[in-house]
This record gives structure tokens, sequence and C-alpha cells, in this order.
């Protein structure tokens, strides 16, 4: 058994065309570092971000009949968003399979959440051209079910985007974001974020990325602003 048949029995996948797996699993350097003209999963991950979005969106309507179309739209935005993938395709450990040059390390793979990201998409673009849109909606479908049954729909508020909007009822100019600090090893960063307007600190956040830490510093603003 070679190493993408193992990736396969994990998803309970059985090829038919093998090369579209190989292709999702590789990395544009592994032909740009020996300059030759083989493909990469960049088209499949086309394919694979308009799938997994198709199945997320019929597992929300079917799973939270509660939820409005605005509150079903935040939790597949949070669902298919960079972080989620990367833990989905870490679980998968996905890192192992990928092919890549030698430009790049395997050590570079497992903390980038970009590349676990579109190699998640490319399999799952994969999955469907191979097994047709039945098997990937099911593949697909185990993988979000936990995510999907106990997402938490208080987590899904944009503060940046209330914040801006009640800045800009008074106001023309935006808030500016920067990071104070950035600590800890590469493949476990974290992040300080303080939000300002017209030179004033108005909120703090930290998270794990920039954008969970902007999230935090704008809630921040918000809780004191209305206190």
């Amino acid at each position: 058994m070679n190493r993408i048949d193992s990736l396969l029995t994990k998803l309970d996948v059985i090829a038919n065309d093998i090369s579209l797996y190989e292709m999702s699993l590789t990395h544009p350097s592994f032909h740009a570092d020996s300059m030759d003209e083989g493909v990469d999963y960049e088209r499949l991950e086309f394919m694979g971000d308009a799938v997994i979005s198709l199945v997320v969106a019929t597992l929300i309507y079917q799973r939270h009949p509660e939820a409005d179309q605005g509150t079903m739209s935040k939790m597949r935005a949070k669902l298919v968003q960079t972080d989620n993938l990367f833990r989905l395709g870490q679980r998968l450990e996905l890192a192992k399979y990928v092919r890549i040059g030698p430009s790049i390390t395997k050590e570079l793979v497992a903390v980038s959440k970009k590349i676990i990201e579109d190699v998640f998409e490319a399999l799952m673009g994969a999955i469907y051209l191979d097994q047709g849109f039945d098997k990937a909606s099911a593949v697909i479908s185990s993988l979000f079910a936990s995510a999907i049954d106990t997402i938490d729909v208080a987590t899904l508020t944009d503060y940046k985007t209330q914040l801006q909007e009640a800045i800009q009822a008074e106001h023309r100019e935006a808030v500016v974001y920067a990071v104070d600090a950035e600590t800890g090893p590469a493949h476990d960063r974290h992040f300080t974020v303080s939000v300002s307007f017209g030179g004033t600190v108005l909120g703090r956040g930290s998270g794990s990325s920039k954008k969970m830490a902007e999230q935090k510093a704008a809630e921040d603003a918000l809780r004191k602003k209305a206190g």
C-alpha cells in the first residue's frame, strides 16, 4: 500500500483514477523546482472549494432549521475558513502526503495553513471528480458533521464590522489595527493586537491568528464604547 492509498483508506475511498489524487497532493514547487510541465493541485482546489461550500451549506440547512439566511451564511463562512480547513487537514495528516520541491520543506508544509487548506480543498475536488457528488458529499459530511452540530452561533458575530459601522456613524475615517506583540514558535504563534481611531487606542485583544486577535480587539472596543 503506497502513501496515497493509506490516505484514501482513512477516507474510505477506492480510487478509480489515482492520478487525480496524486495531482491533489502536488504542491506547485514540485514541478516548478525541476522546471517541468507537470500539473499541481491548483485547478482541483477550485473544484474542491465549490463542492465543500455546497455540501456544508446543505448540512447547515438540514441540521439548523432555526437559523435564518444571515445566520446560515455566517455559519458557512466560519466552517469553510482557513483555520477550520487547516484543522481538518491536520486531522488527516495531509502534510505527510504532499509532494514538494526542494525549495520548501515538509516542516514548512506542516505549519502552513494556506498550503494545508489548499491541499484539503484539492483532495475533496479529486474525490468529487473521481467518485461523483454522492461520495464526495458523504466524505465531506463525515469530516464536518461534528463542527456543524456543535457550532456556537454566539461566536459568529463580526465585531470588526460592527466597530467600523459604529465609528463611521459618527466619522468618515476607518479604525486602524496594529500588531503590538507576536510570540511563540512558528507553528504556534500568538498575536496581541490593538485597534485605534485618531491616535487613541480603543481596545486590545489576543489570539492564535491576527484575524482572531483583531476580532477580540474590536469586541473589547465595542464593550468599552457601550460602557
